[in-house]
């Protein structure tokens, strides 16, 4: 058989091969790939549209990070460039560069020299985020079991997937809070926020009286500290003395201890006619006012979290209500509490959560 004959039956047989295949393989692979190339490009819900939302999202992360750290560089007095930028972000020099290319594309931020500013409508921004971010701090602190020190890493996320709406919303479910739970202001819908008050803690001298006004939370470290100290903002503090390197004081009954560096992360304001018995004994609880007393609630006490908290806001425990003690059981816990209307039991140490400010010629018991 000469070549050619065998060349073409080789053809012919590699042909029936090929038209030999079963179609139901074929329609099987067929959909595979078509699942496959579905899920891949699928509108707004395929990998490569969540890829692409998820750089997205990564973008207008660094953006607003951005804008935070130029309006608290702005407000602080110091000056933002490329570097600050680059280390407050945590990210390489060359990409922060870019990064401060584009804001000032967008119009959120404009070069001086080496100086990186606000423009009017990158302040805005950052003040919907700064917004956005304090009132979530204060819905952990006042709704929520969460620490106080993850606050800040879970503001910090769910800032930028909220809007103005939801934070609106948010807002009104709390009454409005002027202050996260750090002392902060939370800016208005309309941008408005006051200027910062105060001066630092280790510029007080002995004998000093203050009122905390503000505990930076940054770094977590020192924040840590401060909050196991027990310390907390409307807090009235007496320096008692300060010897090299450290500052003790007495606030709520209890004498503390900072270093130097630790106490510049505490604001005070001074006060000239202070609240002895805030300072030396500690602002006086629900549990110290006797049956057929009232007084004014002043604020639920920091160790009071998580579900304990929630219940106390949700019977109107909240600053400015008026509680009066009704009756108490035989052994006298718990006790009856007239809360807006409502009789409510509660125990010696849920009562104890309850700072206040007993009424006028109400003595606090022994």
């Amino acid at each position: 058989m000469s070549p050619v004959i065998e060349g073409v039956q080789r053809v012919m047989s590699d042909a029936t091969g090929i038209a030999a295949i079963d179609p139901a393989w074929a329609l099987i692979w067929f959909a595979v790939v078509a699942v496959v190339l579905a899920l891949a490009f699928w509108p707004k819900r395929g990998a490569v549209a969540r890829i692409i939302g998820l750089l997205r999202l990564s973008e207008r992360v660094h953006i607003e990070d951005a804008l935070k750290h130029l309006y608290a560089t702005d407000t602080g007095g110091t000056p933002a460039t490329v570097e600050s930028l680059a280390g407050a972000l945590e990210i390489a020099r060359g990409r922060a560069v870019r990064l401060a290319v584009r804001l000032t594309a967008l119009r959120l931020a404009e070069m001086q020299g080496e100086r990186l500013l606000l423009t009017d409508p990158g302040k805005s921004y950052a003040l919907r985020i700064v917004r956005f971010h304090r009132l979530w701090e204060r819905y952990l602190a006042d709704r929520t079991g969460v620490h106080p020190i993850e606050w800040h890493d879970l503001a910090e996320r769910r800032e930028h997937t909220m809007s103005s709406a939801e934070a609106d919303i948010l807002a009104a479910r709390m009454g409005d809070p002027r202050f996260d739970p750090h002392g902060d202001p939370i800016p208005t819908p309309g941008g408005e926020v006051p200027p910062p008050t105060g001066v630092t803690l280790n510029t007080l001298h002995p004998g000093d009286v203050a009122t905390i006004v503000h505990l930076e939370d940054e770094p977590p470290e020192v924040y840590q500290h401060l909050v196991s100290e027990g310390l907390s903002t409307n807090m009235q503090v007496r320096v008692l003395d300060a010897p090299a390197g450290e500052i003790r004081f007495q606030g709520d009954g209890r004498e503390h201890t900072l270093d130097r560096v630790q106490a510049t992360n505490v604001t005070v304001q001074r006060i000239e006619t202070p609240d002895e018995v805030a300072i030396e004994a500690g602002f006086p609880t629900l549990a110290d006012v006797p049956p057929g007393g009232a007084a004014t609630v002043r604020q639920l006490a920091p160790a009071c979290q998580g579900p304990q908290r929630r219940r106390l806001l949700d019977l109107g425990v909240v600053p400015g209500t008026v509680i009066r003690a009704e009756f108490s059981a035989a052994g006298g816990d718990p006790v009856a509490y007239r809360i807006r209307g409502a009789l409510v039991a509660l125990r010696r140490h849920q009562a104890e959560w309850i700072q206040v400010e007993l009424a006028s010629g109400e003595g606090k018991v022994a």
